[in-house]
């Protein structure tokens, strides 16, 4: 009996052990399986198929019963059957009644190439869609809040068309303005040849069917439709390719549709009502109904474009920019020319898992020779960091030396050697030689290194610049062409712009909504669907329709994988070329911003702005630099006011501390309006010390120069919008008898050769040298207009206005109410700090012993009084920008002495 109790016990033990044993074999069997499931590269699915050749229906010409029984029935106007066609799809000429009004055709000489934007608040949606298209295609605009009552905002100056076009965000706001505004505006665009477009969105409280108040335009609105199309009889297309409908519904059930018997109206898009019951007023529901219409102006002489929705959808975008061109008389119009250049960052860079295989090459090569029958010359640009070659796994590696036996099939272009950021390198010998080894890895593996092009990782260096990367890429591989997608700053992507600094062209760079990350068709954030929505009318077809040039930015990790990069650029081409007549192409990328900056000369100038103002910029800049070198207040002059004392006078104060001077100008360093601009902001920054206390230590400089320069007001703003602005003010005539007399005593010829009278009153077919001194003497004392330039980027509480009369007479009173105004402590006191000194004439520093320290030779020169006449002539001359200075003045509260004087002294106050 004990026996057998033993081994019963035996064997329970023996069963415990077992099932413990399978428990420790299942938890080390799942522990395994999730190492092996989180390190493992995941079972690749096929890559998505790009889409498919246009198809899917034809337009609204060409047969079928939609062609002709649908218009007729669409408008309510056919026969039975609408075997007859409507007026309003007429064919544009021979079929058009010729009677009705003359329209006046857009004359470019008399209006300016701006659009009139009348939006329903600042907020508003679609105000700002109608803005961001405008600004993408760099056209010039003017908003206002569409007035209910109340004054048109100026349309003409002398003679001068100031508009090409008007926008309504609410057209309604348009109809239904009072008789006298409504009479001014048609007048303006009838005398003009100014077109108008016009957006109707209905909401809950629109009528069903209205007529279109004092047109013969009915609306039916809050309809839900499908199957747009585009009618190819309309005259206003231009970008938008007819021929092609759109299947299925249309977003919403708040859409309108348009209906007339006029021969004025040609649809411009079309489509079904979704409804299967038929509606009495528009006809069957299989009948195609107009959504967007443009008015020819033979009702009343006006052309418009009228839209039955906003601008949410795609097509509705593409239309307004046509709408925008045909209106202008293609003035307002980008070229049907776009060039696209792919850039394929980080080749060879990557972990395991993520990199190309042979397969994969062989479908870079494949889908390459596919676009290249769609955009010509079309080739993959491939940017190398040499030092991670051969880093990938077996398969990886086989497909980095694929890359290398078919280098010749694409461009290249170096990226850093380890991918380091190039402003983590402060000396340029050693940033140099991180770029040699990239040299030396292209030379050895056979890659082409004279494209002339580069790119920094994570664009660091490029905007901000850092100088030595600028010096490096030039010094060892000869950089002409960049790009960045950082200036001025990421977001929004519509404002970014190209730039050339130390001879290396900038381009702006897009993205297309690929990242290193976005591997994975079925796992793109926010799902496929937001990647096929920025395609197929989106962001990134958006991009291409708005910007003659675009370089997109891709990674490696995009053409491994599902291969994302290949599926977005084959449907992107193959999109626009279905439902655009735009021809695309490709260009290297020397020969790209060739072309870049003969389109838009005017961003060969950078304007510069303060890396510590955007947090991505602050990322990518030099750690060595800061932004508490750059100047808290800026003294602007103008010249020949007194600049020089307020210079002296200031640099007395303790905590306010001047720029270093120059050698060449001194105590100006003269950066915003030359072309020291273009060194640079390090440049700019190396004339100020490190501040021992930032909040409490106030640096400035003082360049008499900028305060009449066209350029300096915008650009000192960008990079110190929070400075304040200090400008010297005396009377203009007495200004510029100081500048002619300063001009004398440096030897000037003309104002040796020449009286002052002789000077001032110089006519136009003078010799340039006069006519350069007549400028330089009148123009600065034209305070008023040069103020309103500084206003334009200043605030008016950053800008005060010393009086240069007081100035001289006072110093300690102005220099007080300049302490305040700059909020600077402690208060100095200039009571006790200047000395009136007799033999010189004006107030000096008071130094050791009761002396005077005063200004060198050549201040308070003495010279001849100004004859009479002159100052007569000059006193005219001036006289409406004096009264122009005193609204001004009394706009913002200050009004010198020496202007009051010359009021009362005169007899036009």
């Amino acid at each position: 009996m004990g026996f057998w109790k033993l081994l019963r016990g035996l064997r329970q033990l023996e069963l415990h052990r077992l099932i413990l044993a399978l428990i420790v074999f299942c938890l080390l069997s799942m522990a395994f399986l999730a190492y092996y499931v989180s390190n493992s590269p995941k079972i690749k699915e096929a890559p998505p198929l790009p889409f498919s050749d246009c198809g899917g229906g034809g337009g609204v010409a060409g047969g079928g019963a939609g062609a002709g029984a649908g218009f007729g029935l669409g408008l309510g106007l056919g026969g039975e059957g609408g075997a007859q066609r409507s007026p309003l799809f007429l064919p544009p000429e021979a079929g058009r009644p010729r009677g009705g009004a003359a329209v006046r055709a857009s004359d470019p000489s008399r209006t300016d190439p701006v659009v009139l934007v009348f939006v329903e608040s600042i907020y508003s949606q679609l105000g700002q869609e109608i803005v961001a298209i405008l600004e993408s295609s760099r056209f010039r605009y003017h908003t206002e809040v569409a007035p209910s009552k109340g004054d048109m905002p100026t349309l003409m100056e002398r003679d001068q068309g100031r508009y090409a076009l008007v926008v309504y965000e609410n057209i309604l706001k348009y109809v239904n303005l009072d008789a006298w505004n409504r009479d001014l505006l048609d007048k303006y665009c009838g005398e003009y040849g100014v077109g108008i477009v016009g957006f109707f969105k209905a909401n809950e409280n629109s009528l069903l069917s209205a007529q279109l108040k004092g047109f013969p335009l009915y609306l039916h609105s809050n309809l839900g439709l499908r199957d747009y199309r585009i009618n190819p009889a309309a005259p206003l297309l231009h970008v938008t390719r007819p021929n092609q409908v759109e299947p299925g519904p249309l977003p919403g059930d708040d859409w309108t549709v348009f209906q007339s018997n006029h021969s004025t109206y040609e649809p411009v898009l079309l489509a079904s009502t979704k409804s299967s019951e038929a509606l009495t007023h528009l006809g069957p529901n299989r009948a195609l109904h107009a959504t967007v219409v443009q008015d020819l102006g033979l009702h009343d002489g006006i052309q418009r474009v009228l839209f039955g929705n906003n601008l949410s959808y795609w097509l509705h975008k593409l239309v307004f920019v046509d709408a925008i061109a045909y209106l202008t008389g293609r003035r307002l119009c980008l070229p049907l020319e776009r060039h696209l250049l792919v850039d394929v960052d980080d080749i060879f860079v990557g972990k395991e898992g993520t990199r190309m295989k042979v397969s994969d090459v062989k479908a870079l090569l494949n889908t390459q020779n596919k676009l290249r029958a769609l955009v010509p010359n079309f080739t993959f640009n491939l940017g190398f960091s040499g030092k991670f070659y051969h880093a990938g796994t077996e398969e990886e590696d086989e497909g980095d030396d694929m890359l290398l036996t078919h280098r010749k099939e694409f461009w290249w272009f170096p990226h850093m050697w380890s991918h380091m950021q190039p402003h983590l390198f402060h000396n340029v010998s050693v940033l140099a030689e991180q770029m040699r080894l990239n040299m030396l890895f292209a030379q050895e593996h056979g890659i082409p290194t004279d494209m002339g092009y580069a790119v920094a990782p994570h664009h660091s260096g490029v905007y901000p610049v850092h100088s030595q990367l600028y010096e490096a890429w030039k010094a060892v591989w000869g950089i002409r062409v960049t790009s960045t997608e950082e200036y001025p700053h990421l977001r929004p992507a519509r404002h970014r712009r190209g730039f050339i600094h130390n001879d290396i062209q900038v381009l702006p760079r897009q993205t297309c909504g690929l990242f290193t990350h976005t591997i994975f068709y079925n796992e793109y954030p926010g799902g496929s669907k937001e990647l096929d929505k920025s395609i197929r009318g989106g962001e990134l077809f958006l991009t291409v329709l708005l910007n003659p040039i675009s370089i997109f930015m891709t990674h490696l990790s995009n053409y491994g994988n599902d291969r994302l990069g290949l599926y977005t650029f084959e449907s992107l081409v193959k999109f626009v070329q279905c439902w655009t007549n735009l021809r695309l192409q490709t260009l290297p990328p020397v020969e790209l911003a060739d072309k870049y900056f003969q389109m838009f000369p005017e961003e060969r100038d950078p304007l510069w702005q303060n890396p510590c103002h955007d947090k991505r910029h602050k990322d990518i800049w030099s750690k060595e630099k800061t932004c508490d070198r750059l100047p808290k207040f800026l003294v602007v002059g103008p010249q020949k006011t007194g600049t020089t004392a307020l210079h002296s006078f200031l640099s007395l104060h303790p905590a306010i501390t001047g720029s270093f001077p120059s050698p060449v100008t001194y105590e100006e360093v003269q950066f915003f309006n030359g072309h020291n601009y273009h060194n640079g902001i390090d440049w700019y920054m190396d004339f100020f010390p490190f501040p021992s206390n930032v909040s409490t230590d106030f640096m400035f400089e003082k360049s008499a120069n900028y305060f009449d320069s066209e350029a300096t007001p915008q650009r000192a703003a960008a990079l110190l919008p929070r400075a304040k602005v200090l400008a010297v003010l005396i009377n203009p005539t007495d200004r510029a008898y100081s500048w002619y007399q300063h001009q004398r005593a440096h030897q000037d010829p003309a104002a040796i050769n020449h009286t002052f009278q002789e000077v001032v009153t110089a006519a136009p077919s003078s010799p340039p040298d006069l006519l350069t001194l007549q400028s330089r003497c009148l123009r600065p004392g034209e305070y008023a207009t040069h103020l309103e330039q500084w206003l334009t980027h200043y605030p008016s509480r950053q800008l005060h206005i010393v009086d240069g009369t007081l100035l001289r007479s006072n110093p300690a009173l102005v220099m007080d109410g300049i302490q305040r105004f700059l909020g600077v402590t402690p208060i100095f006191n200039y009571t006790q700090a200047l000395l009136f000194d007799e033999s010189k004439g004006f107030w000096c520093q008071r130094i050791e012993g009761g002396r005077p320290k005063c200004l060198g030779k050549s201040k308070g020169r003495k010279y001849p009084e100004m004859p009479p006449e002159t100052r007569a002539f000059l006193t005219e001359y001036y006289r409406e920008h004096n009264l122009a200075l005193l609204r001004l003045m009394n706009r913002l509260g200050r009004l010198p002495t020496w202007l009051r004087g010359e009021l009362q002294s005169t007899s036009w106050s």
